[in-house]
């Protein structure tokens, strides 16, 4: 076994409830790292993917994906692969991202440059509709093709383009108090960029990206 590579025991493939019925967590985070994998494939005009090669690339035993991919219908050929496309669109239908999601992005500094001027959220389907910054001094920039907006209009714009995710590219001072605004707007995911950790309502998903847990993660498998 590669070292870092994830395996997962006996799991449920749903959560049982209401229709439509929900994947569990796992199986929810593994598709979206399939989905990822096959969006960079199809850039470089890959066709097929063996699920081996899928497990090199997102470090998930290839038992594991042919489980997760096995009790959504019957996939790929033995000795060729998954079709990338094929697969790609069947993933976004079992992730239910088929659709167009709009976002709004808060914060035009270097990561909020960054992030608003990459196609990674478009290649997934999400499109970035606006961008905030509290500095007047950036409002009227470009990012990404949008002008950049006060943080007064959040509140409009959030309802006139029904934004439900919002990404925090913020200082982490300034986190908690613009996450209660986006919170009481209707925003009901937030990534979160920043250092702080973010108090919200149960309803609410905040999702916290930090490179440095990352690498620590991934020293952990290296030097263990």
């Amino acid at each position: 076994m590669a070292s870092g590579e994830i395996t997962d025991g006996p799991e449920e493939l749903i959560v049982p409830g209401d229709e439509p019925a929900r994947l569990s967590l796992g199986v929810a985070a593994r598709m979206s790292r399939y989905l990822q994998v096959l969006t960079q494939a199809q850039k470089t005009g890959r066709e097929t993917l063996s699920s081996q090669e899928l497990s090199d690339y997102t470090r998930v035993n290839s038992t594991q994906i042919r489980r997760d991919l096995s009790g959504f219908g019957k996939f790929g050929k033995r000795g060729v692969g998954y079709n990338v496309d094929a697969l790609a669109d069947e993933i976004r239908e079992i992730l239910q991202t088929g659709g167009q999601q709009n976002i709004a992005l808060f914060g035009a500094g270097h990561l909020g440059k960054a992030i608003g001027s990459s196609d990674i959220f478009a290649d997934h389907g999400f499109n970035v509709v606006a961008v905030f910054d509290a500095d007047p001094k950036k409002v009227g920039t470009k990012v990404g093709g949008q002008s950049v907006r006060p943080i007064e209009d959040a509140d409009r714009v959030i309802a006139e383009e029904d934004v439900v995710v919002a990404v925090l590219a913020v200082p982490g001072a300034a986190a908690q108090e613009l996450a209660d605004k986006l919170v009481a707007a209707g925003v009901r995911i937030i990534f979160n960029y920043s250092e702080s950790l973010l108090d919200v309502p149960a309803e609410v998903t905040v999702h916290t990206s930090n490179p440095a847990v990352d690498l620590l993660h991934a020293l952990y498998f290296y030097l263990s």
